[in-house]
């Protein structure tokens, strides 16, 4: 039986990856986290900025492979805690490199289009130069590199627009669409709406392979923030109008500390050349994670 380790078990990806790897039979999750808030068992509690304690517990429970499932990705707060953000987006995953490659085991980790400057106008790929310009991208882009630089066998999924079970844009929209006739969402920034339990699919074809490297991960197909929106409500049968605004408009309103990426869609380009694994489009993925959990207008 192989020993998976989970970090940060009861954010949106560990509780879907735990859903995921815990139907297999020849599996054992060790989960670990900061604290419980009771989503998912915690096995261990496990600060990843503490490279000892990592070490430590690497050691102890020898793991065949880690899943980094734990970021600092409050976005405007992150502006104002710079310190805080390396040690949990780039020193942590640091620590899990360093304890992954001592004990053999792989290591996945998780990043974000936020490494990007946001102004491309075509899909970006693995390929693609980065410039990340918010302290978020700035410390997870650093994550990144010092997984390349301490890991033997890692895999980098760098995702973007994710939902799942937790806070989210989904949620979020639902929740305002109880309170009001219609809401201002922005319509010039654009990406790939990924469902967590598409993610963990792909976490899952990557894992048993030596596929090691970087990849882009998320759902196929793109749309606006607005779009996005408007398809949350026709799939929950509501009637809440979009008033689609521009990202000026929105930000003369309601000011955000962090610059928002114009152009967020990321190309599956590695894992089209290297495996067979295909992510859902974005459209199908939204559609069965709001019927699962209830979202969905009954027929």
């Amino acid at each position: 039986m192989k020993t998976i380790m989970v970090t940060g078990c009861n954010g949106q990806l560990g509780i879907a990856v735990n859903k995921l790897f815990g139907e297999k039979e020849d599996v054992r999750l060790f989960n670990t986290d900061v604290s419980d808030p009771g989503f998912t068992r915690v096995d261990s509690f496990l600060d990843i900025t503490n490279v000892a304690d990592v070490t430590k517990l690497v050691r102890e429970i020898k793991p065949d492979a880690i899943i980094n499932c734990a970021a600092y990705t409050a976005v405007d707060a992150a502006e104002e805690h710079l310190d805080l953000n390396y040690k949990i987006n780039a020193l942590g995953p640091r620590n899990l490199a360093i304890a992954a490659r001592e004990t053999g085991a792989k290591l996945v980790h998780i990043s974000t289009d936020y490494v990007f400057p946001g102004e491309s106008e075509k899909p970006l790929t693995e390929f693609d130069p980065v410039g990340p310009r918010s302290v978020y991208g700035i410390t997870k882009l650093a994550g990144e590199e010092f997984v390349r630089q301490f890991a033997d066998r890692y895999f980098i999924l760098r995702t973007a627009w994710l939902y799942g079970e937790g806070k989210n844009f989904v949620r979020t929209m639902l929740g305002l669409s109880e309170r009001f006739e219609e809401i201002t969402v922005v319509c010039d920034q654009f990406g790939s709406p990924t469902s967590t339990t598409e993610l963990a699919k792909a976490i899952k074809a990557l894992l048993p392979t030596e596929n090691y490297g970087l990849f882009h991960a998320t759902c196929e197909g793109s749309t606006s923030w607005d779009e996005f929106a408007r398809e949350i409500f026709r799939i929950a049968g509501r009637t809440t109008r979009v008033v689609s605004v521009t990202t000026d408009e929105y930000q003369s309103a309601h000011p955000a500390a962090a610059p928002r990426p114009h152009y967020s869609i990321l190309d599956n380009y590695m894992l089209r050349l290297t495996s067979d694994f295909c992510f859902a489009d974005w459209h199908d993925a939204l559609s069965d994670y709001m019927t699962q959990m209830g979202y969905a207008a009954k027929e």
